[in-house]
């Protein structure tokens, strides 16, 4: 049985579905190698406009690292493991298109570091979130020290990571966690509702908007403003810019594709 479920959508919208539910869809090494199949095959398409990640499970997305096969492993296979997932989430937020983490579930550890490398993450009201790393005496190891404190602020993720506190999607919301919770059967259908916006837009300018503002939170405000300059020129010269333009003039829906 597979352990990562891809379907390709209209607009070029892609759906990778974690498909382990009897093992709260944590990630094995097989898992792995399938998620970076799946990157390798999307990294550089044109087609690909929009990634949704979500889970088979409906109560949790990602419970993290499969700790049941970890707890076989010797000292060299757990660093080889833990580098393995470091890396493909690392893929994920290096990914040139706009993800979404449709977190239909709970999302604990390295699932929710993997929701962490996503630009956009949609919670489900009563599910549970945190990086409870702490409680066994280890840390996040998948970015999630710096990709936490990041987006909701380096007190609050303090807090968090030093607590190894869990919070409701409500709460999630509420500091800055989710973009959007919503009841739980109702986030995928939020997620797609976003992605086909997305998708409706110029493949081009998305990327360079994400490529700009990815780049920009790294360094000071005037080099980060030449960032955004350089993205916007590199816009000029393309056929989705010249559609816009006469899509407008004739007040048409404009047909972008990505050249």
């Amino acid at each position: 049985m597979k352990s990562l479920l891809v379907e390709e959508h209209e607009q070029g919208v892609i759906l990778a579905t974690l498909n382990r539910p009897t093992k709260a869809n944590s990630l094995s090494i097989q898992l792995l190698r399938e998620l970076n199949d799946f990157l390798s095959s999307v990294e550089n398409s044109k087609q690909a406009r929009v990634i949704i990640f979500t889970s088979k499970n409906s109560n949790v997305f990602c419970a993290g690292a499969d700790l049941k096969e970890r707890n076989k492993m010797d000292e060299k296979e757990v660093r080889f493991a833990v580098q393995k997932i470091g890396m493909t989430i690392n893929r994920i937020a290096s990914l040139k298109q706009p993800t979404i983490a449709a977190m239909n579930g709970s999302a604990l550890g390295g699932g929710l570091e993997l929701g962490l490398a996503c630009d956009l993450r949609i919670g489900s009201e009563t599910a549970i979130y945190g990086l409870t790393e702490t409680s066994l005496a280890i840390i996040p190891g998948a970015g999630g020290t710096q990709r936490l404190s990041r987006l909701i602020g380096v007190g609050k993720a303090k807090e968090l990571i030093f607590t190894a506190s869990r919070v409701t999607g409500v709460e999630a919301k509420q500091i800055g966690l989710v973009e959007h919770v919503e009841k739980q059967d109702n986030v995928l259908q939020k997620a797609y509702e976003i992605a086909r916006k997305i998708a409706s837009n110029g493949p081009a300018a998305v990327r360079q908007a994400k490529r700009a503002i990815d780049l920009g939170l790294e360094v000071d405000l005037q080099t980060a403003l030449t960032i955004e300059r350089n993205a916007y020129e590199k816009l000029i010269s393309t056929k989705d810019r010249r559609e816009g333009l006469l899509a407008f003039q004739e007040k048409r829906k404009p047909n972008y594709q990505g050249e």
